[in-house]
């Protein structure tokens, strides 16, 4: 609002309902109903088995990392890429391909003389080797840990023989 509009009394436009609210991030039970409903379109028998197994391992991977995001830090590009793996990146691929009916989608290329059965074969791939390295990353710290304290108890109570007890001998 500038001078002339107030010196005139003309009153500011008020923002839109909602401008200012910002998208809550998803829980962990947004989180793990997204993925039930990933398992829930795979597990139609109409879906070819090839890309249910694939579907599965990417839901399988994510459950298991569900509980170990904060070590990955809570704003990390890992952690969102899970989140959104489980939330956008699967649906969608997996919804997209569904939306085709089943004899075009598996057998018309489309892309580089591929059908989307295999493109979207090889985002499930692609998907899944992201969760699982995300996964090993994510448990990395606690290995690390496992590691060090080992190494801090070698220090202090290694020795390089075991100790010879003389027992009862004279």
């Amino acid at each position: 609002m500038g001078f002339w509009d107030r010196l005139l009394g003309r009153e500011e436009p008020s923002a839109p309902e909602g401008a200012d609210e910002v998208a809550a991030a998803p829980t962990e039970a947004d989180i793990s109903d997204s993925l039930a409903r990933v398992e829930s379109l795979v597990g139609d028998p109409a879906v070819p088995a090839v890309v249910r197994s694939r579907a599965l391992r990417v839901t399988g991977t994510v459950r298991k990392t569900l509980p170990r995001l904060a070590l990955l830090g809570l704003g990390s590009y890992d952690a969102y890429s899970v989140v959104a793996t489980a939330t956008d990146y699967l649906p969608e691929a997996i919804g997209g391909y569904l939306r085709l009916p089943r004899d075009w989608a598996d057998s018309r290329p489309v892309d580089r003389g591929k059908t989307s059965l295999l493109l979207l074969i090889d985002q499930l791939d692609l998907l899944a080797n992201t969760m699982d390295a995300i996964y090993d990353a994510a448990n990395t710290t606690d290995a690390a840990a496992l590691i060090s304290h080992g190494r801090f108890l070698q220090e202090r109570f290694g020795h390089n023989q075991a100790p010879e007890l003389n027992l009862g001998q004279a």
